[in-house]
């Protein structure tokens, strides 16, 4: 039962990160523009420069928020991985020092026999 759901958490999270990849794309690319953009901000002297490059940023930035469904991607993407994390976990509650934890596991290994 716990596969079925983590198949299922797994497969909406996939269809919804698929379904989100153009805003998660467009993101991308205007966060790295704004980068070069603040990077510029900076190199120049000029006021001029700096209010030309502050107006640009400003446009850049409206487009980067205009990719607000890209943040569902990076979740999906987020539960996707934990999903992943998940499906190949293998409970070993037998790897404490305890010696009791030990004398159940071994009391368990003779009962199978």
């Amino acid at each position: 039962m716990k596969k079925f759901g983590l198949l299922l958490a797994g497969g909406i999270a996939a269809l919804i990160l698929i379904s989100n990849i153009g805003p998660l794309i467009g993101l991308a690319v205007s966060m790295v523009v704004l980068y070069f953009i603040f990077k510029q901000f900076l190199k120049t002297d000029s006021t001029a420069k700096k209010i030309a490059w502050g107006i640009f940023g400003l446009f850049i930035l409206m487009a980067t928020a205009s990719n607000v469904p890209a943040i569902l991607a990076i979740a999906a993407a987020y539960v996707l991985y934990l999903v992943y994390k998940k499906w190949n976990d293998e409970k070993n509650t037998y790897k404490s020092d305890d010696p009791f934890v030990n004398f159940e596991k071994q009391w368990d290994e003779l009962k199978k026999n």
